[in-house]
């Protein structure tokens, strides 16, 4: 297996503190940014912020790998580009914790297996479910495909939008941040990797 096609181990908390903690710790900033947490409109609020964070971060209790593990190899001799283009994603900056959202452009090209095409959109959200850089995301996707599939090429491309540098800092919106992955064919063949970046309007 390649070396950059091992996958990232997940550094968690060594103990995650509890729900209570985690509403009071909301509280915590409402107070500390100047709100009261105790009037009517703020009373639920920490029970929602949670809920919603719970959502957001779903990612962490899932591997991307284990969710390609259903391969087929009846596919009548197919060895060409399997792509699955504009996968729509939300995902969270680790230096902000503010979203960035975006599309992302997947493909690769098998060897003697495929996967099912939902399991690739899934596998975007697994690891748009995180705290991380978008690099990262890049990488991490491509290393899934690469040690589940041990596909001939993996091509990645995440477009994405950073609220972080919209609403604050330079304050510069509608900015998009290409980020590329490319292994195998596609790194070696221009050709290849040209006839991916015309199919994805790049």
């Amino acid at each position: 297996m390649d070396k950059n096609s091992k996958i990232t181990s997940l550094k968690r908390a060594p103990s995650i503190p509890s729900r209570e903690d985690a509403e009071d710790a909301v509280r915590t900033i409402l107070a500390w940014i100047g709100e009261d947490p105790e009037r009517e409109g703020l009373l639920e609020t920490p029970r929602r912020f949670i809920d919603a964070y719970k959502e957001f971060f779903k990612g962490y209790n899932e591997d991307g790998v284990d969710v390609l593990s259903k391969t087929f190899s009846e596919v009548g001799g197919y060895d060409d580009l399997v792509l699955l283009k504009d996968i729509q994603f939300n995902s969270f900056c680790e230096h902000h914790m503010i979203p960035f959202i975006g599309k992302a452009h997947v493909a690769y090209l098998p060897s003697n297996r495929v996967v099912g095409i939902s399991k690739i959109a899934r596998l975007v959200d697994i690891y748009a479910q995180r705290l991380q850089t978008q690099e990262t995301m890049t990488a991490e996707i491509a290393n899934a495909l690469s040690q589940s599939l041990n596909p001939r090429g993996v091509a990645i491309i995440l477009d994405a939008e950073h609220m972080c540098m919209s609403l604050r800092g330079v304050k510069k919106d509608q900015v998009s941040t290409i980020t590329t992955r490319f292994t195998g064919e596609f790194e070696t063949n221009e050709a290849l990797r040209d006839r991916f970046m015309k199919l994805t309007n790049n």
